[in-house]
């Protein structure tokens, strides 16, 4: 079972609601989910909804890490034999596309890129900055290159990595993948919808409540480890707010302000992404995906 849709529509419920009437196993699908540092403002399952049905792929990967779609393919193909030989249902849920893409259609096979390499390249970034980096990269990928902005900081450098570390392309990698591991055609899912004047009122509740949660705890105890800001967790939405915050550059108002602007636009994102990217997904509210679904496996 397969459930998508943009941030604070509601998906987290329907999946705990619909693992507490079949007896499923949540199973991560949310790319900011996965760091174990990042609880509150990323909106993870509380320890007691963990505690109502089992969460797979929750919290079980270090913010230092640079954790990829292609780990986390590795990562669910081994969860799904353990539930599926458990003869219960797996419930994916999260609102990362390109995740649900890989476990539907496949992903390129890249090999990891070793920390010191990768370490290599963002040294060169801070000294010769994302233009010189670029350049290289159109004279050595001109395929890769052609399809990503020139300021796009974290793809430059990550093919630049690829690079490096195997001598070959991402552009050829792409053409040798790993097979998915769900056939979208019989699969159970949903992309749940709300109105956008819901959404947006969801999403600033959402990040209110984090606050009072300990988000900015949260992320002070993050930002004290001095992490690489180009890391995943580091753009996590709220954090570079917050870090702001933290150090005396912008109100607290403003922090929260910011984080649910960023928030508002990546939402927006998801919905035209899953439009154009997988348009035969139903499109339901919460309520209606319940009673398709339930039904569907009662």
């Amino acid at each position: 079972m397969l459930i998508a849709g943009p941030t604070a529509s509601g998906k987290s419920a329907l999946a705990l609601a619909l693992a507490e009437k079949l007896g499923g196993v949540i199973v991560n699908a949310d790319s900011m989910q996965v760091y174990r540092d990042l609880r509150v403002i990323t909106a993870r399952p509380t320890p007691g909804e963990e505690g109502r049905a089992p969460h797979r792929l929750y919290g079980h990967v270090d913010a230092a890490v640079n954790y990829s779609t292609g780990q986390w393919l590795r990562d669910v193909a081994g969860v799904l034999d353990e539930v599926y030989a458990e003869r219960r249902v797996p419930i994916l849920v999260g609102g990362t596309g390109l995740y649900f893409k890989a476990l539907t259609a496949g992903l390129a096979a890249v090999p990891q890129v070793p920390a010191d390499i990768r370490a290599q390249v963002r040294a060169r970034l801070q000294s010769e900055g994302i233009a010189a980096l670029y350049s290289e990269l159109q004279a050595r990928d001109a395929a890769t290159a052609q399809r990503l902005m020139p300021n796009d900081r974290s793809r430059i450098c990550r093919a630049l990595e690829v690079l490096e570390a195997t001598g070959r392309s991402l552009s050829d990698w792409h053409r040798d993948g790993l097979p998915p591991l769900i056939d979208p055609a019989t699969a159970a899912k949903v992309f749940l919808t709300c109105e956008r004047k819901v959404l947006v009122a969801r999403i600033e509740a959402r990040f209110a409540a984090m606050l009072k949660a300990g988000a900015l705890a949260e992320v002070r105890a993050l930002a004290a480890r001095k992490l690489d800001p180009l890391l995943p967790a580091m753009k996590a939405h709220g954090v570079p707010w917050l870090i702001r915050h933290l150090h005396g550059e912008i109100s607290l108002d403003e922090a929260a302000a910011g984080a649910v602007m960023d928030t508002r636009r990546y939402a927006k994102r998801q919905l035209t992404w899953f439009r154009n990217q997988m348009p035969a997904w139903p499109r339901e509210a919460p309520e209606q995906a319940l009673g398709r679904l339930g039904g569907q496996f009662a």
